[in-house]
């Protein structure tokens, strides 16, 4: 009887090693994460903001939200005009840090061609990962400690999906405002691009966002798609962005260039002002296929398109999308990658990485990458500063 006891304790012992051991190889095997370890402080919403409104065309409501769950929330809002300078902070409660910068409310929509031969450094899918963004700009010197701009007239291009399954959308956002302001001040750039995640926030989705976020809706007196639509300064902001751009004959756009794309006569500035006149418009395709559809569609659009991944591709195909628009090569997001890495000969670079959570840990750890474009070589550049050259 015994023997058979310990028979059964080595048989259970031997079956959930074998689960548990089957269960980290397809975590591994599918580039997945446990996440554990939730800090608190990633509902703390005092300090938090700022949320700025237009009460009018000229007229610009700034709040702040304090108090706690105690005592109970209030705004601390003040109302100013458009002309105005108004200064602003955004505080990060996980560090207790903040930076200042100033709101300015005429927004100026960004090319869509840039020719300059300066370096780039371009990064994807941070998800309200602030501390992870600012750390990896601070380390690789494109910010200071002090978390001002040191790039000189270099160019930082954030290709999408910058918002949504964090609790730092609020900080990721203004800083990235920020940071623009000072780039442009030096001769720099921050390329804000457009992906399907900005795309959600604007037309009103929020089902990847946290739940902290209805919390502040409700404290503002507001619903949560008021966050971001035409009456909220990020919201305008955002709004004013590109979701394709070619710099230094590089292409970058969050999801990637159907082949379809290559049929119609359409250029990367008509590409722009198509999305941009439908930011706020859910997409449903109708029965005559357009090339306006391809653009916005859901499976084949800028923000969308996964096909260098998942679908069976030539190089041909690949490389007409490309030369259509008179690139070199094309740097996506989107679509979860090991790490940051070149295919189809050096003409799709993928980009899209885990990056770490600021207010939960995760097993296994993640390290950010980018790529950097520098002297016509393309690297592999990681929170380290370590290089590889793809």
């Amino acid at each position: 009887m015994k023997q058979r006891i310990i028979r059964y304790i080595k048989h259970l012992f031997g079956t959930v090693l074998f689960l548990a051991l089957t269960g980290v190889f397809v975590i591994v095997l599918m580039n997945g994460t446990v996440d554990y370890n939730h800090n608190p402080l990633g509902i703390n919403l005092e300090k938090e903001g700022p949320y700025v409104f237009y009460e009018s065309d000229s007229t610009l409501s700034v709040n702040y939200i304090r108090g706690n769950k105690t005592d109970g929330f209030y705004l601390d809002q003040n109302s100013y005009h458009s002309s105005d300078t108004i200064l602003a902070s955004c505080y990060f409660p996980l560090d207790k840090s903040s930076f200042d910068f100033k709101l300015e409310s005429k927004f100026e929509i960004p090319k869509s061609t840039y020719n300059d031969g300066e370096t780039i450094l371009a990064i994807s899918d941070i998800e309200s990962g602030y501390k992870t963004f600012r750390d990896y700009l601070i380390n690789n010197k494109v910010i200071n400690s002090n978390l001002n701009w040191t790039f000189g007239k270099g160019h930082l291009v954030l290709v999408g999906d910058f918002v949504d399954r964090g609790k730092s959308t609020t900080q990721v956002l203004w800083f990235i405002y920020k940071l623009e302001q000072e780039a442009k001040n030096q001769g720099g750039h921050v390329h804000f691009i457009i992906g399907n995640h900005e795309l959600y926030n604007m037309q009103g989705k929020y089902k990847s966002a946290s739940y902290k976020y209805y919390g502040v809706a409700s404290i503002l007196g507001k619903q949560h798609h008021h966050l971001y639509d035409d009456h909220a300064f990020i919201g305008r902001w955002m709004a004013s962005k590109n979701t394709i751009e070619l710099i230094n004959g590089n292409l970058f756009t969050h999801g990637g260039i159907h082949p379809e794309i290559v049929k119609y006569a359409i250029t990367i500035d008509q590409l722009n002002q198509i999305n941009r006149k439908n930011y706020r418009k859910p997409f449903f395709p109708k029965p005559q296929e357009s090339v306006d559809q391809i653009i916005l569609s859901k499976r084949k659009g800028l923000c969308w398109y996964r096909g260098y991944f998942n679908e069976d591709l030539s190089q041909e195909e690949v490389e007409k999308g490309i030369e259509k628009f008179n690139a070199k090569s094309i740097i996506v997001g989107h679509t979860p990658q090991w790490t940051v890495k070149s295919m189809y000969n050096r003409r799709v670079f993928a980009i899209d990485v885990k990056h770490p959570k600021d207010y939960i840990s995760n097993w296994p750890n993640k390290k950010s990458e980018g790529l950097l474009i520098k002297n016509g070589k393309y690297l592999r550049l990681l929170m380290n500063q370590k290089i590889f050259e793809l």
